[in-house]
């Protein structure tokens, strides 16, 4: 398939199985913004689920206090909700079998 027909979500869903990325970094390779990838992410997710492979997610993190047991992975959340700071490293996503 040319990739010129591939939809957006497939392009991505190819991204992730090549390497893992952030939404920042999709967003730039797809000219995108980081909360469309999110979205298009979370329907990857829904289209891997019960077959051989997986969408693996590493969780934003507080880049002050580390915190990282946020409620929602496929977020981008503004404030830690621990220490109140801005300075959240954003969920990493990646697709493997």
């Amino acid at each position: 398939m040319r990739e010129a027909d591939e939809t957006t979500r497939q392009r991505l869903a190819d991204a992730l199985r090549r390497e893992a990325a952030t939404p920042s970094e999709l967003a730039a390779t797809f000219d995108l913004v980081p909360h469309a990838v999110v979205n298009h992410v979370e329907h990857v997710a829904r289209s891997v689920d019960g077959g051989d492979e997986q969408l693996l997610v590493a969780p934003p993190t507080c880049r002050d206090c580390g915190f990282d047991d946020f409620d929602q992975l496929l977020n981008l959340p503004s404030r830690c909700p621990s220490c109140k700071s801005e300075s959240i490293a954003e969920p990493t996503f990646t697709i493997e079998q």
